[in-house]
């Protein structure tokens, strides 16, 4: 994995974006913090850009962004709990017959994402499932796995249907699912001191082709402000006062309904995207984690070559992302500056880095394309997820999974290789009705705005809180889930 040991990005974008007349002890603080950082003096980093803070001179705004970088430093200590002993403990009571010597063979070659904290060598928190996503031929060793062969079939015998029904009904949205959700977070009891108000917003389901006939069901607290439906980061704002005793509790139940998707995309039908509509130009436009520097164009051109047909791009890339791009779980994104480019450079992400290289390389051809994201709701396997849309004329916007395309091309052991391919051409353009969709572009504000720093700057999936000024992070949820239940149709 490439690690931002010695590159600090976030650093010298903060540098960039300063006035002419730039906070003398700002420049130097940073400067000195990124040297700190690449040697990994966490600690000495801290105190630094603490000592920078302090300085009543600086302008509101490199206080606040010194603010962030000081928070930045323990997010990643978050993301790097295990030392190498943990780690190699964790691993033996998952990979059968491991020795002490593979572990350490697989540590010098780079398997594991780490760094140095403090003369320490730390590992991501993730390490021992990533370790499969990135060598699946240790699968067949390993002890605490789960078998996926019900939801592999399930998937492929899902999208047959669909596809089947679009056929048959002459609509891309069929099949709909009537769904009963309960989102629970609830927080640490220290999350905030007692007496002081706890702002809290949960995802809440938008309305567009494939979802609709959203109602808000009950709520905790029962107080609720609920983002406009078409909102492109769609929330449920609650207050709740902390008591300092007992877990702070947030609730929302929603019932909606799911339509499975499938287009029958033509090529010979393609038009080329109508750019001087303001809503589909800035979905070809650069913008955070959207970056068209030399590695992305040089890829797109790689991948596409000659072809002029943007749905035959897009295919083209969807296609090269599912064989190329291994999955693995990420770092928290808000610790990331460039969510597409640390995928292609290290070949493995989660799903939203996926979904963020496809959007990118799409755009940086002309094609438009934006976030889609909320839950995966799959029987018995529910989880925050990321996927993405692209604007094809003359079908409008139509769904794209990177990962869904990549756990069937590369994952799904059960299926036969036709039937895998199958299953991954369904999500260029297809979705299944088990999704919950909060979000329709990414990096965006909340509604009522939030003061302090957003836990992810990007996505919203599992909630967002506050109190006064200060960020509730995620190290402070004991714990978020979402309950689904299909209903009959109404």
């Amino acid at each position: 994995m490439m690690m931002r040991n010695g590159i600090f990005i976030l650093a010298s974008l903060l540098l960039a974006c300063l006035p002419v007349r730039a906070d003398v002890g700002y420049s130097a603080g940073i400067a000195q913090a990124d040297e700190l950082i690449e040697q990994g003096k966490f600690k000495a980093a801290d105190t630094l850009l603490r000592n920078t803070f302090a300085d009543k001179s600086l302008s509101a705004e490199s206080r606040r962004k010194v603010e962030f970088q000081i928070d930045w430093i323990e997010r990643i200590r978050q993301d790097y709990p295990f030392t190498r002993e943990a780690l190699f403990q964790k691993l033996s009571n998952s990979v059968h017959d491991l020795t002490r010597a593979e572990f350490d063979r697989w540590v010098v070659t780079g398997w594991f994402d780490e760094r140095m904290i403090d003369g320490v060598e730390k590992f991501v928190g993730t390490s021992v499932s990533n370790l499969y996503f990135r060598h699946p031929s240790l699968v067949v060793r390993r002890m605490d796995g789960k078998d996926h062969t019900v939801e592999e079939h399930g998937r492929l015998d899902n999208a047959r249907a669909i596809v089947a029904a679009t056929w048959e009904e002459h609509t891309p949205y069929v099949l709909p699912y009537h769904l009963k959700n309960s989102l629970v977070v609830k927080l640490d009891k220290t999350a905030a001191p007692a007496g002081q108000t706890i702002r809290g917003w949960l995802p809440f389901p938008l309305v567009n082709g494939h979802q609709r006939d959203v109602k808000i069901l009950a709520s905790l607290p029962q107080k609720t402000l609920i983002a406009p439906a078409s909102s492109p980061i769609r929330s449920v704002y609650m207050e709740e006062e902390a008591d300092g005793k007992k877990s702070p509790e947030f609730i929302v139940q929603f019932s909606y309904t799911s339509y499975g998707v499938h287009f029958e995309l033509n090529p010979a039908d393609i038009q080329p995207p109508d750019l001087t509509n303001p809503e589909l130009k800035k979905f070809t436009s650069e913008s955070p984690h959207v970056i068209f520097n030399d590695k992305i164009k040089e890829l797109a051109q790689k991948i596409a070559g000659h072809e002029t047909n943007p749905m035959l791009k897009a295919k083209a890339f969807f296609d090269w992302i599912s064989g190329n791009i291994r999955y693995s779980y990420a770092r928290e994104y808000s610790t990331l500056t460039n969510l597409s480019e640390y995928t292609v450079c290290n070949g493995y992400g989660d799903c939203g880095q996926e979904a963020m290289l496809f959007i990118t390389l799409c755009r940086s051809v002309g094609i438009p394309a934006r976030w889609e994201t909320g839950w995966d709701l799959w029987p018995d396997d529910h989880d925050i997820h990321d996927w993405s849309e692209i604007y094809l004329a003359p079908y409008g916007w139509v769904p794209c999974d990177p990962w869904a395309a990549i756990f069937a091309k590369q994952y799904c052991t059960a299926l036969t290789p036709p039937e895998r391919l199958e299953l991954r051409d369904f999500y260029f353009g297809g979705l299944d009705q088990w999704r919950m969709i909060a979000n329709s572009d990414h990096s965006q504000p909340l509604m009522p705005a939030k003061n302090s720093f957003r836990s992810d700057d990007i996505d919203f999936q599992r909630g967002e809180f506050e109190w006064g000024n200060h960020n509730i992070y995620f190290n402070k949820y004991d714990s978020y889930k979402m309950n689904v239940e299909k209903l009959d149709i109404p």
